[in-house]
């Protein structure tokens, strides 16, 4: 397939699954009757916990929750795409993105390599600290999938700072690399924009980043500005603040155009 257009869906997650669900439910109906053949997802999209402590439903191999998120794509015949659970793997809580084709089959699944530890200084001189290895088991394998002839390279949020993950796939000649982010609002004002917008300049691939939004919990608030942007590093779509859906379509024609512009060798190995 030369042209694939996509749904990128803006969230405010809270604890409650069920909440969570209802508002995708209606925003996947919604990018689909705008043609819209796959769903990209944020972070955490099922059940975001304050970061003290994993979610209290988990998803497992065939439980409950992994049918609610398999169903999805199911119910809607779409690709599920990049978006995130807290995962229960032998006692560990893994942050996993689950990727199922249109009749529920798991393409693949990725494990959150990198995770987000940092101590924030604000410029009015509070301080936070996060540290998602408090939660989390980190994962260590790159993950590549393919939907309707385009190779998607799974990374999430803080991945996104970690160049030697990236040019795995760049070496791989991807053709979209998918962020799902539950950013903070401090690095999302800093960094956000100009990270994505480099990944594509770097791979010379699509990057798409479907992030969390607003005040998830007392404790956590999230940046929002979901992102498409094209090989040249140009943003296609921005869903800024709220929650919300984009519909982008993605072109073998605009990656073979950009490609030609600029010849890069990835294959060195320094």
């Amino acid at each position: 397939m030369s042209k694939l257009k996509i749904g990128v869906i803006q969230l405010t997650s809270v604890l409650d699954y069920k909440s969570n669900l209802s508002k995708i439910q209606k925003y996947i109906e919604d990018a689909k009757g705008e043609g819209a053949k796959a769903i990209f997802l944020p972070e955490c999209f099922y059940s975001l916990s304050d970061g003290s402590k994993p979610s209290p439903y988990l998803v497992e191999k065939d439980n409950e929750h992994f049918e609610n998120v398999r169903q999805l794509a199911v119910r809607n015949s779409v690709y599920l795409i990049g978006g995130t659970v807290a995962y229960n793997e032998n006692g560990n809580v893994l942050n996993k993105a689950l990727n199922f084709d249109p009749n529920g089959n798991l393409l693949a699944d990725y494990d959150k390599i990198n995770l987000f530890a940092c101590d924030i200084l604000s410029k009015d001189g509070t301080r936070k600290q996060v540290d998602e290895g408090i939660i989390y088991t980190s994962g260590s394998t790159p993950q590549i999938i393919e939907i309707e002839g385009f190779k998607i390279g799974l990374a999430i949020c803080f991945d996104l700072r970690f160049s030697n993950l990236l040019l795995h796939y760049y070496r791989e000649n991807v053709d979209l690399i998918t962020f799902p982010a539950a950013f903070t609002v401090p690095t999302g004002r800093a960094h956000w924009h100009t990270l994505l917008r480099a990944r594509a300049i770097e791979g010379q691939c699509y990057v798409v980043a479907a992030g969390q939004w607003g005040q998830n919990h007392s404790n956590v608030r999230t940046y929002g500005h979901s992102l498409a942007v094209n090989p040249w590093g140009e943003v296609m779509e921005d869903a800024k603040d709220g929650e919300g859906y984009f519909v982008v379509e993605l072109s073998r024609d605009e990656l073979n155009e950009f490609g030609s512009r600029m010849i890069i060798n990835q294959s060195k190995n320094y």
